[in-house]
């Protein structure tokens, strides 16, 4: 008898733990950690990762794995050590980390599914229905195949539960379970090849015969290279097959989503600054895990540093991940390392189709490219030999992850490295306030750039003080004399200008001249903003959307005034200040459709436009020589926010933006409006001096103990009633400080502040309240959040979610 085989198995559902299953005789050859299995998990059959293969299985009968759903590893063994720790970390389960580490489009999964009967069909026929039968069956037979819960969510009707229920008794419907697979497939192409000898007589005519040329010269050609020359070649392959003249063969082919061709380039010479700090990082790779922070000047330089440390890596055989915030980043980071690297690179984002993600990710599995540039999900690449992580714009908000595992991939990029024993460099020149007290506290160690490249100075930055023009009519308030001025002599020069302003939309807070309601959204407590260009009302937050003429909801008036301005707007102002200018707006709105922020940069980048309006996504990393005016709108937007990251966020985004201009060789300006010209904050962004922002920070965040002087975990609850959820975070608060108690002496070392509404107390419908854990041990609060988790009390009502939020990045 031969011993039994058994896998250990996360499965991607919300549970804690692994579970073993049984491996029958005919899959035991294809088991490997880290393939997919399909396994029966209660009355259902669900995805599953291989972790390990444990010798016996005691105490209970190990159901049998049903499929192995991989033909290799989606992710090395030696990734699992690190997904274990995420789950562990971050408070979440295991099968649904890997789930989000792996491109979306690979779960199988059963969902119940609604078929009517012959029975039921017949039924109809006869006209033998009760109205609300008659409604759902042809609901499910307009919409095959029909969810369970395609079915609840379409009837409004609360009785719609029991309704289906009967008619399943009835026999009018069947329920079934229908294995769901999520839609990212392989992709595969015809290659076309020249066959030995022919067979058969063919009549040639020109088309054919110059098809045959061209495979005989390339000796294997794909369809779609052949349809480029013959765009009639599907038509003349059939009977050149049956003929016997070539033969046709389906190979995997790989997506390509990188951009237009780019010149290879030669690595330019390094400054002093750069080799010296390029040379301490080649000097200490003996040591394995070295954490560094690359602080200094914007514009000194610092993907040349990169790429040389990755230059060195790849060169050793291994393998280096570089980290971009924004997508926009992307493109220009992944131009100027494929111009070093060749075609050896793959990227990683959100943009990505399914298939060109799941081509992106089996290109590196299969170890066919050894670098990779991506966003924060690029932090789980399945690399086995990493040489180097590089984390660019380190302090960005954006690798913070906000849904599902909530997780800072500026983090797990250090702690991924640790697992690999290689460098990360973490790179800003507005370091956060987490990054810069690793380094005073000396876990990390600083490296500086102090000055631009080609020795270019810094731009001169002037402030306004917009209260100066509070009264002021016309555009003044908004766009100030002293800033039209300076954009009139920029384009005079032929340069570019950009305009900075983190507020999109036309008009922000729209509000009735009859009764001084503001018009806000159905669904959140916010108010809703103008698109012009679209001729709506938008809400912010859940997407729901006004007509422009509406009435007010509260009196019924239609004299709504629309106040406040966003990029929309300040863009209509410039084209009227500026008739001879050419404008772009570059925002969330204007690169929503696939390729549009690829298309906008390229333009900036050509230089076929003189003024560029935009928010945030303008502000980091780009490089664009030929922008020698920065104008920011207003610099107090961010200050006011209820967060205590908002003095931090504020001054790197002003620092980061101002440091777009005089990136060439014309000396840049800045003109920066505000309220507040005296603000401590503000002086530092003038100064572009991070040094002095964080001797001003540091005190105020250790005197009330916030990160990086503790660790947090904020607990989040929201439902669809008001009631329910404060009172499920009552209970909550109340475990919480139930465990507390039973701490002893430690207790005195854990803060819970809360519950407390959130500062926007609805979202999506959804009633929020909140909930803050805080510590100097980390270890004490993930304790204390998981025994509450585990608490009996704690069990999830119906409506209601508790997402559970480690380090949290926004407090709203």
């Amino acid at each position: 008898m031969t011993q039994p085989f058994y896998i250990s198995v996360a499965v991607s559902l919300p549970v804690m733990k692994s579970y073993t299953y049984k491996v029958p005789d005919h899959l035991q050859a294809f088991c490997f950690k880290g393939r997919r299995v399909l396994v029966p998990f209660g009355n259902r059959r669900v995805t599953g990762y291989i972790l390990s293969m444990p010798e016996s299985c005691e105490g209970f009968t190990a159901k049998n794995i049903l499929d192995v759903l991989d033909d290799h590893p989606l992710f090395p063994e030696a990734e699992i050590l690190f997904f274990k720790w995420i789950s562990d970390y971050y408070i979440h389960p295991l099968g649904d980390v890997i789930k989000s580490a792996l491109p979306s489009g690979l779960d199988c999964h059963d969902v119940s599914s609604v078929f009517v009967t012959q029975y039921g069909q017949d039924r109809l026929n006869e006209g033998r229905l009760t109205p609300g039968e008659e409604q759902v069956i042809e609901f499910i037979l307009q919409r095959q195949p029909c969810t369970l819960k395609k079915l609840k969510k379409h009837h409004k009707n609360i009785t719609i539960n029991s309704l289906v229920r009967r008619m399943e008794r009835k026999d009018l419907i069947i329920i079934s379970a229908v294995l769901k697979k999520d839609g990212a497939k392989v992709k595969k192409e015809k290659f076309i090849l020249q066959s030995d000898e022919p067979k058969l007589a063919v009549r040639m005519s020109k088309k054919r015969e110059k098809l045959l040329l061209l495979v005989k010269e390339k000796k294997e050609i794909s369809l779609t290279g052949l349809k480029m020359h013959i765009p009639t070649a599907s038509a003349l392959i059939k009977p050149l097959v049956q003929a016997g003249y070539i033969k046709v063969i389906q190979r995997q082919v790989f997506r390509d989503p990188l951009g237009d061709p780019v010149e290879p380039d030669t690595p330019p010479k390094l400054t002093q600054e750069q080799e010296k700090v390029v040379k301490r990082v080649q000097g200490n790779l003996r040591n394995g895990f070295s954490p560094y922070l690359l602080s200094g000047v914007t514009g000194s330089g610092k993907t040349e540093v990169y790429m040389s440390l990755v230059r060195d890596v790849v060169e050793k055989g291994k393998s280096a991940i570089v980290l971009v915030p924004e997508i926009s980043l992307i493109s220009q980071t992944e131009r100027r390392f494929r111009a070093r690297f060749g075609e050896k690179i793959a990227v990683i984002h959100s943009s990505l189709t399914r298939g060109e993600l799941m081509d992106q990710w089996r290109k590196i599995a299969l170890g066919k490219v050894n670098i990779v540039i991506g966003a924060r999900s690029a932090v789980f690449a399945p690399f086995e030999k990493i040489g180097i992580i590089v984390v660019d714009e380190e302090h960005d908000s954006s690798y913070k992850q906000e849904t599902g595992l909530r997780y800072n991939a500026r983090d797990l990029a250090v702690v991924r490295a640790k697992f690999n024993n290689c460098p990360v460099i973490l790179g800003s020149a507005t370091p956060s306030v987490q990054s810069y007290q690793n380094v005073v506290s000396n876990r990390f160690e600083e490296l500086k750039l102090e000055t631009r490249i080609n020795q270019h100075p810094l731009p001169r930055i002037t402030l306004v003080d917009l209260k100066k023009y509070k009264d002021a009519r016309g555009y003044d308030r908004i766009i100030t004399p002293e800033l039209s001025k300076q954009i009139r002599i920029c384009l005079d020069k032929g340069n570019q200008a950009l305009i900075f302003l983190n507020r999109r939309g036309f008009a922000t807070f729209p509000v009735c001249r009859d009764c001084g309601k503001a018009l806000a959204c159905k669904y959140c407590d916010v108010t809703m903003t103008l698109h012009k260009g679209q001729n709506v009302y938008r809400c912010h937050l859940c997407g729901y959307a006004r007509p422009v003429n509406i009435k007010c909801p509260e009196c019924n008036s239609s004299k709504i005034q629309p106040l406040g301005f966003g990029t929309e707007k300040v863009e209509s102002m410039l084209k009227t200040l500026f008739p001879d200018a050419r404008l772009v707006r570059m925002d969330q709105d204007s690169t929503s459709q696939k390729g549009a922020t690829i298309k906008i940069l390229k333009t900036i980048r050509n230089r076929n436009v003189d003024i560029i309006v935009g928010t945030q996504m303008l502000a980091k990393g780009h490089d664009f020589p030929s922008i020698t005016l920065v104008g920011i709108i207003c610099a107090d937007l961010s200050l006011s926010i209820p967060d205590f990251r908002a003095g931090e966020r504020t001054f790197q985004l002003l620092a980061q933006v101002a440091g777009r201009a005089g990136r060439g060789e014309i000396e840049g300006k800045v003109i920066m409006q505000t309220y507040n010209p005296g603000h401590f904050i503000i002086e530092a962004a003038k100064k572009q001096d991070f040094i002095e922002f964080f001797q001003n920070e540091a005190p105020y965040r250790k005197a009330l103990m916030y990160p990086p002087f503790s660790r947090m975990v904020q607990l989040k609850i929201s439902g669809t009633s008001f009631a329910k959820v404060k009172a499920y975070a009552g209970t909550v608060a109340d475990v919480l400080k139930a465990l507390l108690e039973n701490e002893g002496k430690q207790k005195n070392q854990v803060q819970i502040l809360g519950p407390i509404e959130a500062s926007i107390q609805k979202i999506s419908s959804r009633f929020r309240w909140q909930i803050l854990v805080k510590s100097s041990s980390s270890a004490q609060v993930n304790g204390l959040v998981k025994a509450m988790m585990d608490h009996p009390k704690i069990a999830i009502k119906s409506g209601i979610r508790l997402a559970v939020d480690v380090d949290p990045y926004f407090l709203m």
